[in-house]
């Protein structure tokens, strides 16, 4: 008799079709964005660690940083890393408003939705224009 496998069958099972068969809709893609600015945020808490370390370091490592944070690239991740704390806080928002039982009907959920992307967007531009960053 042949052993048989833990999990007979593995190899005959469909794949969940779900991003095939289901349209794109604004509260599916504030759900894998939401995924996605936490992953962001995290990798920017890794900056600040980095940043804070090179405070730590002395002048000459602060200014290297500095210059690191300053250029081009350096401040496209940041704006991005605004744009992420932005959506995440949004959307952080609309589901204490879910929790409540408040704005889950499709409707209420698509435009918070928007509103929340938008937000992503709209906040972190005025914030940059304000502190100059521009």
């Amino acid at each position: 008799m042949a052993a048989s496998s833990p999990e007979p069958n593995l190899g005959a099972r469909p794949l969940a079709p779900h991003l095939q068969v289901w349209r794109w809709h604004a509260t599916m893609l504030t759900s894998i964005l939401n995924r996605m600015t936490g992953s962001g945020l995290a990798a920017g808490a890794i900056g600040v660690v980095i940043w804070l370390a090179a405070l730590a370091g002395g002048p000459q490592r602060f200014v290297t940083m500095e210059g690191v944070v300053r250029s081009l690239p350096g401040q496209v991740i940041l704006f991005l890393l605004a744009v992420a704390a932005a959506f995440h806080f949004a959307a952080g928002v609309r589901h204490l408003i879910w929790d409540a039982e408040r704005g889950l009907a499709p409707h209420t959920a698509e435009v918070t939705a928007w509103a929340s992307i938008i937000f992503a967007v709209l906040a972190p531009i005025g914030l940059w224009a304000l502190a100059g960053g521009f």
